[in-house]
C-alpha cells in the first residue's frame, strides 16, 4: 500500500469511514472493516476523532488519516510518499514514533522524504537522488557527509566551502 504526498481524504465521509475504505481491501463485511478501522485509528492517534468529518482535520490529521487508510489494508510493505511534508517540527515529532512503531511491528517501510530529522532517525539505509540519479546510498550518517550529497542539496562548491570552514576551525 502507499500514501500520497498530497492527501485527499473522502471529504464527505467521517474519519472512521475513510479508514474503513482501506480495511475493505482485506475484510468482506462492513462491520469487520469498521472494527479494524477503529483499531488502526488508535495506532495513528486518531482514535478520538472517528466521528469527525475527514474534511475538518488539520494537515497533520489528514496525513495520519492517509497512513491509517493504508494500514487498514494490512500491508506488508508501506510506501510513504512525503508523509511529513508540510508538517511543523512538533507534528513531525509526533509522526516519527508512529512510523517507527509500524516498522517495529514488521511492516517494511519505504519512505520518500525530505525532512532530514526524520530520515536520520528512522532510516536504516538511504538512497539520495539528484536530478533523477542516485548520487549516494548507505547508512544515513555516512551519506549525509558525502560530498556529492552536499553538492546536490547545498549547491556547487558547497562541499569545498564546508571542508575549508571545518579545516579553519581546527
Amino acid at each position: 500500500m502507499r500514501t500520497f504526498q498530497i492527501v485527499q481524504p473522502f471529504a464527505g465521509l467521517t474519519v472512521h469511514e475513510n479508514i474503513a475504505i482501506g480495511a475493505h481491501l482485506s475484510r468482506r463485511s462492513r462491520a469487520d472493516a469498521l472494527d479494524a478501522a477503529a483499531e488502526v485509528a488508535s495506532t495513528v492517534g486518531l482514535g478520538d476523532l472517528l466521528g469527525r468529518p475527514a474534511a475538518s482535520l488539520t494537515v497533520a490529521g489528514r496525513k495520519r488519516l492517509e497512513v491509517a487508510r493504508a494500514l487498514a489494508a494490512e500491508p506488508q510493505l508501506l510506501l510513504l510518499d512525503e508523509v511529513l511534508a508540510g508538517l511543523n517540527p512538533g507534528e513531525v515529532a509526533t509522526m516519527v514514533p508512529i512510523i517507527r512503531g509500524l516498522a517495529e511491528r514488521g511492516i517494511t517501510i519505504l519512505m520518500i522524504e525530505h525532512v532530514m530529522q526524520a530520515v536520520m532517525s528512522l532510516a536504516e539505509h538511504v538512497f539520495v537522488l539528484a536530478e533523477g540519479h542516485i548520487v549516494a546510498e548507505g547508512a544515513p550518517r555516512a551519506v549525509v557527509g558525502n560530498p556529492r550529497v552536499v553538492e546536490a542539496y547545498l549547491g556547487h562548491g558547497a562541499a569545498a566551502r564546508l571542508s575549508a570552514a571545518g579545516a579553519a576551525h581546527v
